[in-house]
């Protein structure tokens, strides 16, 4: 017998769960595999719209965060005329902070600019080095947060609020953790906002079983692509003040907000302009990465976090677990830099780069746009304006007969659906089960990256599946 086996693994590992690559994605891989091998289909490739990998959906990088990239990786380009003078420089100070003149441990010149972003983003808000943590993307920061926050058993069980819908990495780290996960439900109805009268349903509920110490909220929404009010947020941190929860501040599409009367609002900005009463005993941890807005660098994997009033003790503690993982990715820790130090007016990249930027905001402010509006034309398909982030998150009607049919096949409706979606189109999406949804209601995840050409495909093979799908289950 297997000294590992599933009956002897942690049973933690067995409950989680991570749709966005889950079955569908699993699926899309062997469908690939087979359009090679000469398997016939309806359709001559898969579609992928289930992740939001930019630039694996075709947008392109931002030129002046390459070139530094590569004079960091490879410093014999510095002596290179085809390099701009602005990235040669910024390449030099980033590995002359390294140890060895080479790219290796975390330089402290990286916090310091990021601490200078957030002042700036904030309207001059101090922010403070030693209170900005990197990591390996926002996600490694976020788990680690959870992993401080988890604590006791039974009815003292670290208890941690995550909206549904939810990005799947919330449940997936909660159930590894053994933590218990409250759910608190955004309004469909109204473009999926925040109403703290649910928070407080939901907390008062969950005291009942568990220990409530954390309030997670994403700005702007992943799956939902909601962009909260300043009102909402100062809700919010309102409601933590008064419950004595630890505020967690997914913040990492915040350069992507696309529907005119919608602004991003930071939950430190806020938090610092409601004035001491709030400033001086709210928790809270902010986030941020390079894996989306106009960037879409996926595959560095850089981040940070902000920690607000962390307890000094258990900011040591933070420290200490932060480094037992040794450093996140190096060349992530440096377009991070270049993220949140960008070219300047007076610098040769900057037109070049304010060019790129503000192309590829447009383009996705305009396929948000599209997509809403085509989506609605479908009888049986409501879309809500995707105010920003990169995704959109339908709701489905779907006939009673294809409901019984995905039972008859253990499967969720929309699970059901995606999957023929799949089989049929060659369209990849994720069933919005995956995120979480209310009872009786069914959805799918999309993102809007495609190129607009490819986009249009994807919603137009939608637009005939569904009228396909509910012919054949009416």
């Amino acid at each position: 017998m297997l000294v590992l086996n599933v009956d002897t693994m942690n049973p933690n590992v067995k409950r989680i769960e991570y749709a966005v690559r889950g079955p569908i994605v699993q699926r899309a891989v062997q469908i690939e595999k087979e359009l090679k091998e000469g398997v016939k289909k309806p359709f001559t490739e898969v579609i992928k719209a289930n992740i939001g990998d930019a630039h694996a959906m075709g947008q392109k990088p931002i030129t002046f965060f390459r070139q530094v990239i590569a004079l960091c990786a490879y410093p014999d380009l510095l002596e290179d005329d085809k390099f701009p003078e602005d990235a040669k420089n910024r390449a030099r100070r980033i590995l002359q902070a390294c140890g060895g003149g080479s790219l290796g441990e975390t330089p402290l010149v990286i916090r310091q600019d990021v601490a200078k972003y957030i002042e700036k983003r904030d309207s001059g808000i101090p922010s403070n080095p030693d209170d900005i943590y990197l990591s390996t993307g926002a996600s490694d920061a976020i788990v680690t947060m959870l992993k401080l926050l988890t604590s006791g058993e039974g009815k003292t069980r670290t208890g941690v609020m995550i909206s549904i819908p939810q990005y799947p990495l919330y449940s997936a780290a909660l159930a590894e953790l053994a933590a218990v996960q409250i759910s608190y439900y955004l309004d469909e109805d109204k473009c999926w906002s925040l109403d703290v009268n649910e928070l407080r349903r939901a907390v008062k509920a969950a005291r009942e079983h568990c220990n409530p110490r954390a309030l997670c909220i994403i700005n702007p929404g992943n799956p939902t692509g909601q962009v909260q009010n300043r009102q909402c947020i100062e809700d919010v941190i309102r409601f933590a003040a008064e419950e004595h929860l630890f505020l967690m501040a997914d913040e990492v599409y915040q350069d992507n907000v696309y529907m005119e009367g919608c602004q991003f609002h930071s939950f430190k900005k806020v938090l610092f302009e409601m004035g001491s009463e709030y400033s001086s005993v709210v928790e809270l941890a902010s986030f941020h990465s390079t894996s989306k807005c106009y960037m879409g660098e996926c595959g560095f994997r850089g981040g940070y976090m902000e920690v607000i009033n962390m307890d000094p003790d258990v900011k040591l503690q933070l420290t200490k677990l932060v480094s037992v993982q040794l450093c996140p990715s190096i060349p992530g820790q440096a377009l991070l830099d270049l993220v949140v130090n960008p070219p300047q007016p007076d610098e040769p990249s900057y037109a070049t780069f304010i060019k790129e930027r503000t192309a590829n905001l447009h383009i996705l402010s305009e396929k948000a746009k599209m997509t809403e509006q085509v989506l609605n034309t479908v009888p049986g398909i409501h879309c809500n304006p995707v105010q920003g982030a990169m995704y959109t998150f339908p709701r489905l009607t779907l006939p009673e007969k294809a409901i019984n049919a995905a039972k008859e096949q253990e499967q969720a409706p929309d699970m059901f659906y995606c999957m023929k979606l799949l089989e049929e189109m060659g369209i990849c999406l994720v069933p919005g089960s995956g995120f979480g949804q209310r009872d009786g209601t069914y959805h799918f995840r999309m993102t809007i990256l495609p190129a607009t050409e490819k986009l249009k495909i994807v919603l137009e093979k939608i637009r005939e599946f569904h009228k396909r799908f509910t012919e054949e289950f009416s």
